[in-house]
């Protein structure tokens, strides 16, 4: 976000050479930030809000020209402000929002629909029809993903189908990451259409062995394999930016991660078991698990780090939908606090939540449910529950959805002995000591809480020689602060218990009319 707290003192001397710029697009925004040579994050910065369209209840989508002009006028604007404080961009790193899907013509670059957005539930019907017909597990074996309509390949599908989109040797489609490289690579007049491992192994589309797309699952889904970006290294040069798109800008873009493998490399978790979660719109736990394909999980998924130096890491991950988005809803939609950062003082200002219970299941939940048909739940209500502990109560929710994503790593046989946090939430000391006490494991906040910007840009400046490895790249990140476990287990493990009881009430709610509630809350679950 605008005002993002740097590494080390903005301003001290001139940049050093070889400045890398870091293009984030997320789900509410378009930030561009540079990371200097010697680590110093955040000396330029532009960001630009997007606007989010909800055209039916559990839609969600993005325009991607909005997309697309909002990063011109961010990179420029950074890109300018290095070159008149007399240093040079040498590389361009993108992070982006992942399942979010794009349509557009390769002849004329328009989008051929709007992007249809990760949260967006349209497609949860067809992920049962998928499941009743027993394909679940080949998704399952192949992708290391499970039939939920938070992946790309239904989103595509509906696009083709309701959507209206044509299909024709002139569609392209991909994530937000490939309509960006090809619009900033020269679009219609030679514009590069590729992506990264970690962003296609999310789309439900790619075959965690083989590396590549998989013509049966396109097939099954109904999306054209030619369409498809071709696949490339996370860290290498996919193209250079066209001067005539980009306001006379001539730089490579040498690295691409969906934003939560970028955010754990940003971390500097380059060993196996190490974790973070990034508190954004959503929550995404993320382990490295290696880099052997691990066996699947319950409730967790498989999917690619990142591939650097010729080498692919796995990761194991716990995917939730919304805990900023709650924050969010307390603002615009319930009207409780004027801006998002009232939250943490106000339920910081009540010793607890008063027994009241907050499950944001807006667009269903994620890991380790995988309930599209839950819906958002308050229980525990009573005449002396106020704003501020509604307000805690969803800022304790963010961290008892990482509890249940955690155990299920737990269970799965991977140990998470600590935890790297990032995201906009992470500034809240309560968040940061009730998720310490739910783990029983130390929560680490660095300086920087951008990870996920950091990450694109480190694997951007591997490529280009402005960082030898990756452990020297992440060598400047710096701990803020450490909380460790003030409660006992059994405390913990109590007041987790009552979560679950409330995450039960609000499972299979909106179940298709006509069909058992029971039926439609294991539907996708792995």
């Amino acid at each position: 976000m605008p005002g993002a707290e740097p590494g080390r003192p903005a301003g001290r001397g001139s940049p050093p050479p070889g400045t890398v710029v870091s293009i984030d697009a997320g789900t509410t925004g378009i930030r561009a930030v540079t990371v200097d040579a010697d680590g110093t994050f955040g000396r330029h910065l532009a960001y630009r809000e997007l606007t989010q369209h909800y055209p039916r209840p559990g839609w969600v989508e993005h325009d991607p020209t909005e997309i697309w002009d909002a990063t011109v006028a961010t990179l420029t604007e950074v890109a300018h402000r290095v070159t008149a404080d007399g240093g040079s961009v040498v590389a361009i790193g993108i992070t982006n929002q992942r399942e979010t899907a794009v349509a557009w013509s390769r002849s004329t670059g328009d989008p051929l629909h709007r992007a249809v957005v990760w949260q967006d539930r349209r497609t949860a019907a067809r992920c049962d029809e998928l499941e009743r017909a027993g394909h679940g597990t080949l998704v399952r074996e192949r992708t290391g993903l499970v039939l939920d309509p938070y992946f790309s390949a239904t989103k595509f599908a509906w696009m083709l189908g309701d959507g209206g989109v044509p299909d024709s040797p002139d569609l392209a489609l991909g994530t937000v990451d490939a309509w960006l490289l090809w619009r900033l690579t020269g679009g219609p007049d030679g514009g590069v259409h590729a992506t990264d491992p970690s962003n296609a192994s999310r789309t439900s589309l790619f075959d965690l062995d083989r590396l590549d797309w998989s013509e049966e699952l396109a097939d099954l889904f109904g999306v054209p394999r030619r369409a498809l970006p071709e696949v490339r290294p996370t860290s290498g040069r996919f193209g250079v930016t066209d001067p005539g798109s980009v306001g006379g800008l001539r730089v490579p873009v040498s690295g691409i991660a969906g934003d939560q493998q970028s955010a754990l490399f940003g971390h500097g978790c380059l060993d196996a078991g190490m974790a973070k979660n990034t508190y954004g719109t959503g929550s995404f736990v993320l382990v490295h698990a290696g880099t052997d394909r691990p066996r699947a999980a319950d409730g967790l998924l498989t999917s690619v780090g990142w591939t650097v130096g010729g080498v692919t890491t796995y990761v194991l991950e716990g995917s939730i939908f919304a805990t900023g988005a709650a924050v969010q809803w307390l603002r615009d939609g319930l009207g409780l606090i004027g801006d998002a950062s009232e939250v943490g003082p106000l339920a910081e200002s009540v010793p607890d939540s008063g027994g009241v219970y907050v499950v944001p299941a807006f667009a269903g939940l994620g890991s380790p449910h995988w309930d599209p048909y839950a819906r958002g739940t308050v229980v525990g209500l009573t005449r002396g529950s106020d704003r501020a502990r509604i307000c805690r109560a969803v800022v304790e929710a963010m961290a008892y959805q990482t509890r249940d994503v955690v155990d299920s790593m737990r269970s799965s046989g991977v140990e998470v002995s600590e935890l790297r946090v990032d995201g906009g939430a992470s500034v809240m000391d309560l968040l940061c000591r009730f998720q310490a006490d739910l783990l029983g494991v130390p929560v680490h906040r660095p300086a920087v809480a951008e990870a996920t910007a950091l990450g694109a840009a480190y694997l951007a400046g591997l490529a280009e020689g402005v960082w030898a490895s990756a452990a020297e790249a992440t060598a400047a990140r710096e701990t803020a602060r450490t909380f460790t476990p003030g409660r006992h287990g059994e405390e913990a493990d109590a007041m987790q218990a009552e979560w679950r009881r409330a995450v039960e009430r609000s499972r299979g709610w909106a179940a298709p009319t006509g069909g058992p509630a029971q039926e439609a809350t294991s539907s996708g679950a792995p």
